[in-house]
């Protein structure tokens, strides 16, 4: 089968027209239409419906198209191990987290990862499906839960728990709860039972919702979730790492938490000598080492 006939249909398939396809190639429609013909030629298919609006592939096009995906996303990795320099950290590293890890967490420290690597170019995707990091739908997960496929080198990072937050200014004006019970004067900020959530979160949300909160605000990620914390809309159910990120919080029926939840990092083994992989590993472990260490000094205090 033609390589550079593939390349084209997988082309066309991705942007869904000839015309952008042939932008991306520097190719005109017409040579890309024939490439396309040529090869629904040479298979006896036909790999695309063609409308006024575009072009949707056929059973037989998705198909193709699966394969064509698996391909190059496997010539990204072979690219990336190529371009991996011994001494430099450079090209683009793709992660995979929670919406909620992610946004909280996470961003607000890669300005430390970018200072020491300026050449790196990171695309965070933050998103609660698991994506499959052995057909490179990722470099890295960070996930919550220990990742389940084969072929992964993981490393646990930390746990976290579920927990109740307000702000001082909610808790001035509401009062605070001194038991579970008294949530029922209280608005419940939560994540929805019906969103993708860790285990441990949702049990603690369903038995936070028998005892009645007075109103309830539910979203579908802690990231929209602390945002109504902190706009003093109620109590939320959020991961305990905000109190550190978030020091104006204040805990809120402390002894009332979720089971811990393991925090996983995890990448291909095929990636085991990626410098950009490696350093962003590190990066990681030195940052979780140093939030450890600012909860302790919290707690003490």
């Amino acid at each position: 089968m033609d390589w550079d006939k593939l390349r084209i249909f997988h082309a066309v398939a991705d942007a869904g027209s000839l015309t952008h396809a042939g932008d991306r190639l520097n190719l005109s429609q017409s040579a890309v239409s024939r490439q396309v013909r040529a090869l629904e030629e040479s298979l006896n298919a036909t790999l695309f419906h063609r409308h006024a609006r575009g072009l949707i592939l056929t059973e037989q096009g998705e198909f193709l198209f699966d394969a064509t995906s698996a391909m190059s996303r496997r010539l990204d990795t072979a690219a990336a191990r190529i371009r991996d320099s011994e001494e430099e950290v450079f090209g683009e590293l793709r992660v995979t987290t929670t919406t909620g890890f992610g946004s909280i967490w996470l961003a607000p420290r890669l300005s430390k990862l970018y200072a020491k690597f300026p050449d790196l170019k990171v695309d965070l995707m933050l998103e609660e499906r698991v994506l499959d990091l052995p057909m490179r739908e990722a470099d890295v997960a960070i996930r919550m839960k220990e990742p389940s496929q084969a072929d992964l080198i993981r490393k646990r990072l930390m746990s976290v728990r579920m927990s109740m937050f307000a702000t001082r200014k909610y808790i001035d004006e509401n009062g605070m709860p001194a038991t579970i019970d008294d949530l029922r004067d209280h608005r419940l900020i939560c994540q929805s039972p019906d969103s993708t959530q860790v285990s441990a979160g949702l049990t603690l949300v369903q038995n936070l919702l028998t005892h009645q909160p007075r109103s309830l605000l539910s979203v579908n990620n802690y990231f929209g979730v602390l945002q109504a914390v902190l706009h003093d809309l109620g109590i939320g159910v959020l991961p305990d790492y905000v109190a550190i990120e978030n020091p104006g919080l204040v805990a809120v029926l402390s002894d009332t938490h979720s089971a811990e939840v393991p925090v996983f990092l995890a990448y291909p083994e095929e990636l085991r000598q990626s410098k950009r992989v490696s350093a962003f590993r590190d990066f990681v472990q030195e940052e979780i080492k140093a939030y450890r260490q600012q909860s302790r000094e919290v707690h003490k205090n």
